[in-house]
This record gives C-alpha cells, sequence and structure tokens, in this order.
C-alpha cells in the first residue's frame, strides 16, 4: 500500500483522489488552480519495520501545494531499520511545491529516503527538504538518501548523500553540523546566489549546513 495523492486539473472542478496508508492527506482549501492537501500520520512514525510510500500524480494546468502538518522523529531501532520513499509524477503542464517539515533521525535510527520525479517538459517542481540529525543534544543516527529526477525523459538530477555517523563528520560534508537544508527547483532555475548550485538543465539546489534548522534562511 502507499499514500496516494493524484490531482487532475478540470475547467470546472479540479479532480482529487487521495489514498490514505501511513500517511492520511487531507485536502484544504485552495484558490482557483491550486489544489492544496495535508499530509497528516496516520499512526506513530517513524519505527523499525516501516515502509512509508507516498505517490504524487498531478495531471494538467493546476498546481498541488503538499503541506505537512507536523514535522516526522525517526525513532530508535534497536538494530532495525525503515524506509521513506517519494515518487512524483507531472505531466501536461502540472506543478508541485512541498516545504516539508523537518525530519529527525535520532540516535540509534537507520533510515533509507529515495525521492524520484518525472516531469514531462513544462512542468515544474519546488521541494524542500529538511533533515536532523539527532534530537537536541544527541548524535542522530544512520540516515541515507537517493535523489533521482528525470525531465522531458533526460536525467536531470541524481543524488547520494550517506549521513551514516562514521561518514557525515568529514569537513566536506556535514562536519560539526546537524542539519541540512536543501531547496530543490525542477523545471526552473532559482537566483544566482553562493548557496545555490544550477543543474546543467533547468533546475537548481540550494543548501545550508547548520547546527539548528530555526536558523536557516533558505525560504526566508
Amino acid at each position: 500500500m502507499s499514500t496516494r495523492i493524484e490531482v487532475v486539473a478540470d475547467p470546472v472542478r479540479d479532480r482529487c483522489l487521495l489514498t490514505t496508508d501511513h500517511l492520511s492527506p487531507r485536502q484544504l482549501p485552495g484558490a482557483a488552480g491550486v489544489v492544496r492537501v495535508a499530509l497528516v500520520a496516520a499512526g506513530a512514525l517513524l519505527l523499525a519495520g516501516d515502509d512509508v510510500r507516498i505517490e504524487i500524480a498531478v495531471s494538467g494546468a493546476v498546481r498541488l501545494e503538499i503541506v505537512e502538518t507536523a514535522g516526522t522523529v525517526a525513532y530508535g531501532m534497536r538494530g532495525g531499520s525503515a524506509r521513506w520513499d517519494v515518487d512524483i509524477r507531472l505531466t501536461d503542464g502540472a506543478s508541485l511545491q512541498w516545504y516539508a517539515e523537518p525530519f529527525v533521525v535520532s540516535a540509534g535510527a537507520d533510515v533509507t529516503r529515495t525521492t524520484t520525479a518525472r516531469l514531462d517538459a513544462g512542468c515544474t517542481a519546488h521541494l524542500r527538504e529538511s533533515l536532523v540529525l539527532g534530537r537536541h543534544g544527541e548524535t542522530g543516527g544512520t540516515l541515507r538518501t537517493s535523489t533521482r529526477a528525470w525531465l522531458a525523459d533526460e536525467l536531470l538530477l541524481a543524488e547520494d548523500l550517506d549521513l551514516a555517523p562514521e561518514a557525515r563528520t568529514g569537513w566536506a560534508v556535514m562536519g560539526a553540523n546537524r542539519c541540512l537544508d536543501t531547496v530543490t527547483t525542477l523545471g526552473f532555475r532559482l537566483p544566482e546566489a553562493p548557496q545555490t548550485l544550477q543543474l546543467e538543465r533547468p533546475g537548481s539546489i540550494a543548501r545550508q549546513l547548520i547546527h539548528e534548522q530555526h536558523l536557516s534562511t533558505l525560504l526566508s
């Protein structure tokens, strides 16, 4: 099973089909041409053995805005592990905005996160991912992330991060910081800035390493 958000543009009323699994999507009021959906945990998350899958499909000239009502905490897993997989498909001029709340990896957690995005030409996505390694005073657990994005069937972004404790403390990875805040755009570019990497094709990655998440200025 997967949590699924499916939106189809319609000249009378945009259609929105929501399916609940680990997360419960709930439609919120939105302006014309915008569908807003809140993601609410349907139970305790994230625990050993959890396999969270989120599928997003948007078609037509409509913007889907996903709102998270709270951050997610991956708790200590006592030798177990968990997954968090997101699959995004945008077609026919669709757009997606998803500014995720912090994803906290507690001491003893072991999590794999993947994001896969496929966009038709003319579609756009604006995504924020805030990773926090450990609750206050903790050395966080193990986190490995993988991101793949295609624009018009051509690979736009491929990134793998190993944020296990033994791998992340180097100066070229996290150093003494515990928070990695990232804003990614697909299908369009962010303005030039010191913290922003422009991709070869339309897209950008803006990133900040900070010790406390509230110090991030990426969306200020």
